[in-house]
């Protein structure tokens, strides 16, 4: 995760070519500033005239240089199962955890496309290999680059002036070249850098994700039964989770859905085995009340891509936080429960019906 402040160093680099002797005409320690520059010490520490000295220098304001609201908070992207359960954290990186066929890479590429229609430069790492799928990362990526000196110097120059999103795959967290990458960019400092990991060899069982993919603050774990089912994104409800979600990062109106989603699910999960295998007349009629909200619900979180319009002839879906919230209370308090499943499924944003 990034820090909640930030020096924009670029702008500053680029305004005082000589930082360093610049700083002590001007009375600072030129041991200070690097440590600014370099992170070491946090903006949020540094003397305020420190500050104004600097922005001095540069002939430019505080707000200039000080890059502000960078800390932990999710980035939407307008996918409701994504947003709801296990968003994604600004800055960190999400992991991708799937098998062959899941549709991993349908989802970067929409990830990507979503990203730059919201204004983020999104730029592939590309690992060389023909993978199924790894051309529509391609084609919604704005940069493909192949080297880590390629992508540090494209992201130095880009990353002044907007977010940027990084697809890549895990041989470079194998490698080390991430993390090289990573530490490179400390240097650079200005705004976060949001990483999308996948695996392509698919070698990452379930329950190994964390060891390897390193440290993770959003992960999206493939769910082979809703895809067994045509339910799309094949997100795990239960199992995807997000770091924002602990403490006092998420709104609490949106983490008290996110809990009462989640328990609901969990238990609709529970009972579909029953329902599946003996019918609904084996289970207790509170639990048969519970059992279809949880069916309207999951119905509902499958939506629309923009990358997939082609494929399923459906034109894809944009649902604002605010909107996937709203819609989920009404099927959680039970407005929904005479609504047939299939007038929820594969859907944007519920009509109110007056």
């Amino acid at each position: 995760m990034e820090e909640e402040l930030q020096l924009n160093v670029p702008l500053l680099r680029r305004r005082v070519p000589n930082l360093t002797s610049a700083a002590r005409t001007a009375g600072l320690r030129a041991a200070t500033v690097s440590n600014l520059c370099t992170g070491k010490i946090p903006v949020g520490r540094a003397e305020v005239r420190t500050l104004v000295a600097l922005a001095a220098l540069a002939g430019c304001s505080l707000d200039e240089l000080i890059i502000r609201g960078s800390g932990m908070r999710m980035i939407e992207t307008g996918i409701k199962a994504l947003d709801l359960l296990a968003p994604v954290v600004r800055g960190g990186t999400v992991g991708f955890v799937a098998r062959p066929n899941m549709g991993q890479l349908v989802l970067l590429a929409e990830f990507m496309h979503r990203m730059n229609k919201r204004g983020y430069t999104t730029i592939f790492w590309d690992p060389g290999t023909d993978a199924p799928g790894i051309s529509h990362v391609k084609d919604q990526s704005e940069y493909v680059l192949a080297t880590r000196d390629d992508l540090y110097k494209q992201i130095v120059k880009l990353r002044e002036e907007k977010d940027i999103l990084l697809g890549v795959d895990r041989s470079t967290v194998l490698s080390g070249e991430l993390f090289s990458l990573k530490e490179s960019l400390k240097e650079a400092g200005a705004r976060p850098i949001t990483v999308a990991l996948v695996d392509m060899a698919y070698a990452v069982a379930d329950d190994s994700a964390a060891e390897a993919y390193g440290p993770l603050d959003t992960l999206w774990r493939f769910d082979s039964d809703l895809i067994s089912r045509g339910i799309y994104p094949a997100i795990d409800p239960i199992t995807s989770t997000s770091t924002i979600s602990e403490g006092n990062y998420l709104d609490a109106a949106h983490l008290a859905l996110q809990q009462r989603a989640r328990k609901l699910l969990r238990r609709y999960r529970e009972l579909r085995l029953i329902v599946t295998t003996h019918g609904l007349d084996k289970i207790t009629d509170s639990d048969s009340q519970l059992y279809r909200r949880g069916e309207r619900l999951e119905s509902y979180l499958a939506q629309p891509f923009y990358v997939s319009e082609a494929y399923t002839n459906k034109a894809g879906e944009w649902l604002s936080l605010y909107e996937t919230l709203e819609d989920v209370k009404r099927i959680l308090d039970g407005e929904l429960d005479e609504t047939e499943v299939s007038e929820l499924f594969f859907k944007g944003k519920l009509v109110v019906r007056t």
